[in-house]
C-alpha cells in the first residue's frame, strides 16, 4: 500500500509533472488561464482536500523559487522607456489604481477587526495587479493606444509602491516600531537598493562584454544576481522578493524581450518553478474554512467585490479625467484587474508572519481565480472594439517579397508553381521563387533523403524555366515538418508561404491537420493553403469571402491587391461576400489599391445562408478564396476553424484559405508563468 501523502521524492515530483503537463491543457480547453490550473490541483491534493501531497519543505522550497523567478520577471517586463513617454497620464492612473483599493482595503481589514500593520498589509494586496491581458492585447494590434499604455506605464508605479509597503510593514512586523527601527529600515533599504540598482548594471555590462554570448555562463550570471539579491535582502531585514524584484528593475535595459537570455529565464521559470509555487498556493486554500460560518461566506463575497470594484473606479476615473472612450475605459480595468503575481506574494508573506488567516488566504486564491478569467476576458472583448474603431495601419514593407512554397506531393507542384508565379506577379517582385523540401529524419542518418528531396525539387526547376521564373532551391532536416518550414521562413526572410492541402485533417487538430496547424500557429506571414484540382487558366471567376471586421485588419488592403491580380491575370470576374459588415468600407478600400478591378460587392446575414446559398451554386471553374484570420486577432471567428472543413466536404476543385501577415511579434508581457488562450470570449461575443 503506498503510503499517503507521498514520501518518495520521485513519486513527487513525477505527480507535480503530470500536473504541471496536464492541468494547462484542460484550462486552455475551458478558455481559462493557465496560471488557474495548479492553483486548483493543488486544492485537490493538497492536505486540505484529498491528502495526496503534503506542503513539505520541498514543495516550500521549489515554491519559494518560483516566487522569487515571479518577482524576477515582473521587474524584467516593467517599460521603464513607455513609463518616461507616458509619464503624467501613467503617473496618475498608478496613483488612483495603487491608493483607492489600499484605502478601501485598509478600511475593510479594520472592519475584519485586524491590526494596522495587518490591514495596511491587507490593502496592499487589493493595489497591486498583473496586466495578464497584454498579450491579448497585443495581437490585436492596439498595445500603442493611449488607454493600453497609461496602464502599462501605471504598473511600474503599483508594482514599486506595492513592494515598497511591503518592505516596511514586514520590517515593522519582526521589529518594533521605535525611532531606531525606522532609521535602520530607511537606510538599509536604500544603501541596498542603490547597490542592487547602480553596482548590478555596472557589473552585468562588464559581464557580457566577456562571456563570449556563451548560454549558460550569461544564464548562470542571472541566477547569481538573483539569488544573491535576495539573499541579501534578507540580512538587510527585507523579504526575498523584494531583493529579487530590484534584480529585475536593475537587469532591464540587459536582457531583450525577445531574446534568447530572456527565453531561457522565462522557460525554466514557466516550466518548472512558479508551476511549482502555484500548486504551494493551491495547498493553502480550505474550503471546508468557507462554509463554516456566514462570516467566512461574507469574507469570502465580499473581498472580490471590493478587489474589482476599487479597479474599475480608478479605471473609469482616469479615463474620465483623459477622455478615453467606454471602450479604452474598460480595456483599462481588464489590464488592471487580474490579481496573480505580486498578490500571491504578498498574501504568502502575511501568511507566514501570521498577519493574515486562513480565511483571507481562501478568499485571496477566489480573488485570483475570478480575476484572472475577468481580465482577459474584459481585454479580448473590448480590444476588439478598440482594433476595430481605429485608425488604418501601416505593415512593415521593408522586407523583400519572397515566395515559399513547400513541396510534399509530386502531383501538385504544378499547380502551386502556378499560384507561385500569379502571387508572384501580384507583388511585382523580381525575387526568386522558395520550394522547400522538409526531411523528416535525424540530422546524421538523413544524407538518401535528402538527396530524394533534391531529386524532386529538380522538377520545380524545369516547370519553372518554362515560365521564365528562377527558383532557389530548399532543403531542411527536421524531425518536426511544422517547424522545419517555420525555420526557412525564417532565416530566408519568407513574406508569403504557399502551401497544398488535400482537405483531410488528419493528426486530431481543429483546422487542417498537424503540420499546417502548427506552423500557422508559429508564422506570422502571408498564408495561402490551397486545393487546386483544376488548371488556373481555365478559371472565369473568383468568389471571395470575406468574413466580419476583416476589413480592420492590417493587412486588408494588401490582401485585397493580391486578389484583384489573381482575378485580373486569370482574366476573371470577381464577386466578393461580406459576412455581416458595412459594404461601403469594402468598396472604399478596393477602389483604393490596384488593380483595378471590379468587385462585386454583397452582403450575407449569415455563415449558414453563405453555405446553403452560395457555395452550393459553385463551378469548377470558379476559385473561392476565404480571406481568413489567426486566433486571437481581430477579424477571428470561430466558425473560420470549421469552414475549410466544410468546404472540403463539399468537394470543390478549387479554393484557396488566405491567412494575411500578421505583427511579427506577439508582446507576453504581463504573462508571468501563464499561458493565456488565444481566444477568451463566447461565440455569441464575435456576433456582436
Amino acid at each position: 500500500m503506498m503510503p499517503i501523502p507521498l514520501k518518495e521524492p520521485v513519486l513527487i515530483f513525477g505527480l507535480a509533472v503530470l500536473i504541471f503537463l496536464l492541468f494547462p491543457i484542460l484550462m486552455g480547453k475551458l478558455k481559462v488561464p493557465a496560471i488557474i490550473g495548479p492553483i486548483i490541483a493543488g486544492i485537490i491534493i493538497g492536505p486540505n482536500g484529498l491528502e495526496i501531497l503534503a506542503r513539505d519543505s520541498t514543495i516550500e522550497l521549489l515554491g519559494t523559487v518560483g516566487l522569487l523567478f515571479i518577482m524576477f520577471i515582473a521587474g524584467l517586463e516593467l517599460d521603464l522607456d513607455g513609463f518616461k513617454r507616458y509619464r503624467n497620464r501613467s503617473i496618475l492612473f498608478g496613483l488612483l489604481t495603487f491608493s483607492i483599493p489600499l484605502i478601501l482595503g485598509v478600511i475593510l481589514g479594520l472592519w475584519l477587526n485586524l491590526s494596522i500593520l495587518s490591514a495596511i498589509l491587507f490593502g496592499t494586496i487589493f493595489s497591486s495587479h498583473t496586466p495578464l491581458g497584454y498579450p491579448a492585447i497585443s495581437r490585436l494590434g492596439i498595445a500603442k493606444n493611449k488607454a493600453v499604455t497609461t496602464v502599462i506605464g501605471g504598473t511600474l508605479l503599483t508594482d514599486s509602491l506595492a513592494m515598497l509597503f511591503l518592505a516596511v510593514i514586514t520590517g515593522a512586523a519582526e521589529g518594533h516600531l521605535n525611532f531606531g527601527f525606522w532609521m535602520y529600515l530607511i537606510i538599509a533599504t536604500t544603501l541596498f537598493a542603490v547597490v542592487v540598482l547602480l553596482i548590478t548594471p555596472s557589473l552585468t555590462k562588464w559581464f557580457f562584454k566577456r562571456s563570449n554570448n556563451e548560454g549558460t555562463i550569461e544564464f548562470n550570471f542571472v541566477l547569481a544576481i538573483l539569488f544573491v539579491a535576495g539573499a541579501i535582502s534578507l540580512f538587510v531585514g527585507l523579504e526575498p522578493i523584494i531583493g529579487a524584484f530590484l534584480a529585475g528593475l536593475a537587469l532591464n535595459r540587459y536582457i531583450y524581450d525577445h531574446g534568447p537570455l530572456m527565453n531561457r529565464i522565462r522557460f525554466t521559470a514557466n516550466a518548472l518553478f512558479i508551476p511549482f509555487f502555484l500548486l504551494s498556493v493551491g495547498m493553502l486554500m480550505d474550503l471546508r474554512v468557507l462554509v463554516t460560518s456566514s462570516d467566512a461566506i461574507l469574507l469570502t463575497l465580499l473581498i472580490p467585490i471590493v478587489a474589482i470594484g476599487s479597479k474599475l473606479f480608478a479605471s473609469w476615473t482616469t479615463g474620465k479625467v483623459y477622455g478615453y472612450s467606454t471602450a479604452e475605459r474598460k480595456v483599462m480595468f481588464g489590464l488592471s484587474t487580474s490579481h496573480a503575481a505580486a498578490t500571491l506574494a504578498i498574501t504568502l508573506v502575511g501568511y507566514r508572519l501570521g498577519l493574515f488567516d486562513q480565511q483571507i488566504i481562501n478568499a485571496v486564491i477566489i480573488i485570483i481565480l475570478v480575476t484572472c478569467i475577468m481580465g482577459p476576458y474584459f481585454c479580448e472583448k473590448y480590444g476588439r472594439k478598440l482594433a476595430i474603431a481605429r485608425e488604418e495601419s501601416v505593415m512593415d514593407e521593408t522586407l523583400p517579397e519572397r515566395i515559399l512554397i513547400p513541396m510534399v506531393n509530386p502531383d501538385t507542384m504544378e499547380s502551386l508553381l502556378d499560384l507561385g508565379f500569379v502571387v508572384k506577379n501580384a507583388k511585382k517582385t523580381e525575387e526568386p521563387l522558395y520550394p522547400l523540401s522538409v526531411v523528416q529524419k535525424d540530422l546524421k542518418q538523413a544524407n538518401n533523403e535528402v538527396a530524394q528531396a533534391e531529386r524532386m525539387l529538380e522538377h520545380s526547376v524545369m516547370y519553372a524555366s518554362g515560365a521564365d521564373v528562377a527558383v532557389k532551391l530548399l532543403t531542411r532536416v527536421d524531425y518536426n515538418i511544422g517547424r522545419g518550414i517555420e525555420r526557412a521562413a525564417t532565416e530566408e526572410r519568407i513574406t508569403t508561404i504557399i502551401v497544398g492541402w488535400d482537405g483531410k485533417s488528419e493528426g486530431g487538430r481543429k483546422i487542417f491537420g498537424r503540420v499546417i496547424d502548427n506552423f500557422l500557429e508559429h508564422t506570422y506571414q502571408r498564408l495561402l493553403i490551397t486545393t487546386i484540382k483544376q488548371p488556373l487558366n481555365t478559371i472565369e471567376r473568383v468568389i471571395l469571402l470575406l468574413p466580419n471586421n476583416i476589413v480592420h485588419k492590417p493587412g486588408f488592403a494588401d490582401s485585397i491587391s493580391i486578389m484583384k491580380s489573381i482575378a485580373s491575370q486569370l482574366s476573371a470576374t470577381t464577386k466578393g461576400l461580406v459576412i455581416r459588415d458595412d459594404l461601403d468600407m469594402y468598396e472604399k478600400t478596393s477602389q483604393q489599391v490596384h488593380p483595378n478591378v471590379k468587385i462585386e460587392f454583397e452582403s450575407i446575414d449569415s455563415w449558414n445562408s453563405f453555405y446553403k446559398n452560395h457555395l452550393n451554386n459553385v463551378k469548377s471553374t470558379d476559385l473561392v478564396i476565404v480571406l481568413s484570420a489567426r486566433r486571437g486577432t481581430v477579424a477571428w471567428h470561430p466558425e473560420l476553424e470549421a469552414l475549410p472543413k466544410k468546404i472540403a466536404s463539399m468537394n470543390l476543385e478549387n479554393f484557396i484559405v488566405f491567412y494575411p501577415t500578421e505583427m511579427k511579434e506577439t508582446d507576453i508581457r504581463g504573462s508571468r508563468g501563464t499561458e493565456i488562450p488565444k481566444e477568451l470570449l463566447f461565440k455569441k461575443d464575435y456576433d456582436d
